[in-house]
């Protein structure tokens, strides 16, 4: 075992950290991101081949656009929330929307994809 003191935001902590035997730990099983079990809902034919995909890690605050829409490059899809940053997600392209993958309220992964096109 190793003794460490390590300071956080000016409060100091006496930390115990036991060795390991080298073996990597067990990983938790996570819970998959309602955006993934939205897009495993979705029937496959309902993707387009054009992905939008998120640019950070954030919390999707609206969502603009919608299945079907005609939508030209540059118009908005949806509002995505970053270090309390609103940023615009838009259409990469002129085309129509195929799925939406995400609704407000859900929390994205960067390279999370958000929607797909046509």
């Amino acid at each position: 075992m190793k003794n460490y003191t390590i300071t956080v935001n000016g409060t100091v902590y006496d930390v115990t950290v036991e060795e390991g035997t080298g073996a990597a730990a067990p990983a938790a099983p996570k819970a998959a991101p309602k955006a993934a079990a939205q897009k495993a809902a979705a029937p496959s034919g309902a993707q387009g081949s054009i992905k939008v995909n998120a640019p950070m890690q954030g919390k999707i605050l609206s969502v603009s656009a919608q299945t079907g829409q005609t939508v030209k490059k540059g118009d908005l899809l949806m509002i995505l929330e970053a270090m309390k940053m609103e940023n615009e997600v838009v259409a990469p392209q002129d085309g129509v929307v195929a799925s939406i993958n995400v609704a407000a309220g859900d929390t994205v992964e960067v390279g999370a994809i958000l929607a797909t096109m046509n």
